[in-house]
């Protein structure tokens, strides 16, 4: 798959300043050693038969130990992962029986279920692959270029990061994002799987700070599972991810240019 062929049909332009069409796929796809040279944005294995599937993990429940448990990663992966599939799948299927009948009485309430589930099912398809048993240290590259030109420094980025995550109020998430339009990178408090939205901002680095994350292992010190954390961060995943979306925006970017100027000629 290509990269134009994953973005939405319509005004190129304006696909930039909506760019959920990238959300769903560009960020979900695999960025690790299997994906070196060529990666396309495609998912990996979160989708199957038009429905959402659990995918695989890209290392054994027992890799990122000490830093987060073996028993944990098989629950929040297998148990808590699953969940969210499950629930997207079954709002799906009750959307299709409404259709059939005609029948919208209980619309709000399968919305508000798909929404929650679906954005537990991506949240964690991208968490799974920031990390890695080979992870920690820093960034380099174009995003460390952005991280210190946004922030003064990769340490104030940490710093910023590692303070929203230790504050997101009840389950939730920590996240970077890149925001296409302004072309910046932000970092934002999620609440539970889909609150306190940032629209048309797309993750490329997520921290699950619910408690099914880290209390078997860390009980009520949170703080304490952020600073593990850090030490299987696989930067070489967010790098793709953060690079892969500013060289396609600067295509499109481009692309409008050139036919702007065939316009005008």
């Amino acid at each position: 798959m290509t990269n134009d062929s994953i973005l939405p049909m319509g005004p190129r332009r304006d696909v930039l300043q909506t760019i959920g069409g990238l959300t769903g796929l560009a960020l979900v796809g695999p960025t690790g050693a299997a994906a070196e040279d060529d990666y396309d944005g495609q998912g990996h294995d979160a989708t199957e038969n038009g429905r959402y599937a659990l995918p695989e993990l890209p290392y054994e429940y027992d890799a990122l130990e000490p830093h987060i448990d073996e028993r944990i990663m098989e629950l929040h992966h297998g148990e808590h992962h699953q969940a969210y599939v499950d629930g997207a799948n079954a709002a799906l299927d009750e959307f299709e029986e409404m259709r059939s009948a005609g029948d919208y009485e209980e619309i709000k309430a399968a919305k508000r279920d798909f929404s929650f589930n679906f954005s537990g099912h991506i949240n964690h398809t991208i968490f799974w692959q920031n990390m890695s048993p080979d992870g920690g240290g820093e960034p380099d590259g174009e995003l460390r270029s952005a991280l210190e030109a946004q922030f003064g420094s990769f340490e104030a980025f940490r710093d910023e990061f590692t303070a929203a995550a230790e504050s997101v109020e009840g389950g939730g998430w920590a996240m970077l994002f890149y925001e296409p339009v302004a072309d910046l990178l932000v970092i934002g408090q999620v609440e539970s799987q889909n609150e306190l939205a940032h629209q048309g901002a797309i993750p490329i680095l997520t921290l699950d700070v619910w408690e099914h994350a880290y209390y078997l292992q860390y009980e009520n010190e949170r703080a304490s599972y952020v600073e593990e954390w850090w030490n299987v961060v696989d930067w070489t995943d967010v790098c793709r991810r953060y690079e892969f979306l500013t060289q396609t925006r600067a295509s499109e970017n481009a692309t409008d240019e050139s036919e702007g100027q065939k316009t005008d000629d």
